[in-house]
């Protein structure tokens, strides 16, 4: 290795340790706080206390910034990769290098080790599994390359240096909560539910949340399939759903992708007695809220924007910057994203950012 090269490294691994040292964990939500302070007037203290949150979006060293993320096979995840791109493309001193998105678990830990063989200064990662990943991502941790865990998170603390999420749990109780509210004269209400894959950690949290939130109000999920996050597994899942159970009340829908097909599944089998609560936040459902002449009602926002928050994190983070409105000094170790329900009351705030499925 030459000197420059180990200095790199050397000064990677300060940057991670101190940071780690000085945030155990905080549960952020991102209405503003990745955005700067606007710069102190001459002659005045800087906001917030900390001098270095005043001017983050000025260029710094030249950086090279990995990412890679699983297939673009439905809308939520092309809109990952597509805002991280726009995001990295906001910054003249990032160079964004883009794996091609992949659900090979195999090729995905080989794109990571490609990134840590080039020295990058820094790797944004939604791994396809999040176990899968957590040995490579660890290995990069140890190489002196912060990396930002995305969406699906690792089984190691030591795997990354800072993870942002949605908040599955908190859909599920967004829906939970709604229904509740909008089932309030229906006591023996028969409540449905469409998951997505029942293997993956976060349709566990999404399931448990929205039970949690039911059983609040004295209600429960009379009937349950799991889909695949998929067109043609969303019809298939709603398909057998309707066929078991004659009459529902309201059904709730973790993602709204599925739910192109989802709705398919309803028109071809006549039904509408109930409403349908969506997951994710699509423009295609925001539309069918707006048009107000179908069973959806609602949709709860798991936001796409995961990985442009990721983008401008790790910058952050290479840059050794802290958040603008935060008054410590270091970016935290957990971002957590908040789970909105949008209705015809607030939809037009939403859905010009919205994702196409």
């Amino acid at each position: 290795m030459s000197t420059s090269s180990f200095r790199k490294t050397a000064s990677r691994k300060r940057r991670i340790l101190a940071a780690g040292a000085t945030a155990a964990s905080a549960l952020l939500l991102l209405t503003g706080c990745l955005s700067n302070t606007p710069p102190a007037a001459e002659g005045e203290a800087p906001a917030g206390g900390n001098a270095t949150a005043s001017d983050n979006d000025a260029a710094g060293e030249p950086l090279v910034i990995g990412f890679s993320a699983p297939a673009a096979d439905h809308g939520w995840m092309g809109a990952i990769t597509s805002a991280a791109e726009a995001e990295a493309a906001k910054y003249e001193d990032v160079e964004l290098r883009v794996a091609e998105g992949t659900n090979d678990v195999n090729l995905q830990i080989s794109q990571i080790e490609g990134f840590i063989n080039d020295g990058v200064d820094a790797i944004v990662l939604l791994p396809f599994d999040g176990a899968a990943l957590t040995e490579v991502a660890t290995k990069a941790m140890e190489a002196g390359i912060p990396v930002i865990n995305v969406d699906r998170e690792f089984t190691s603390p030591f795997a990354a240096r800072t993870t942002v999420l949605g908040d599955n749990y908190g859909m599920g109780v967004s829906a939970g909560t709604y229904m509740c509210e909008e089932l309030a004269d229906t006591p023996d209400a028969v409540v449905a539910e469409i998951a997505g894959i029942d293997s993956l950690p976060l349709t566990q949290e999404r399931s448990q949340g929205f039970a949690d939130a039911l059983e609040d109000c004295g209600l429960k999920v009379s009937n349950r399939v799991a889909a695949d996050f998929t067109v043609q597994g969303g019809e298939q899942a709603a398909t057998n759903l309707l066929q078991a159970a004659p009459k529902i009340d309201a059904l709730w829908n973790h993602d709204d992708d599925q739910g192109v097909g989802v709705l398919s599944a309803i028109e071809n089998a006549n039904r509408d007695e109930f409403f349908l609560v969506g997951g994710a936040g699509s423009a295609n459902v925001m539309r069918e809220i707006q048009e107000g002449d179908s069973v959806v009602q609602a949709t709860v926002i798991y936001p796409s924007t995961q990985a442009a928050d990721g983008i401008k994190l790790a910058r952050l983070i290479a840059h050794d910057r802290s958040l603008g409105d935060l008054s410590s000094h270091s970016v935290p170790r957990l971002v957590q994203l908040y789970a909105p329900v949008v209705t015809s009351e607030n939809v037009d705030e939403y859905i010009d950012t919205a994702f196409e499925s």
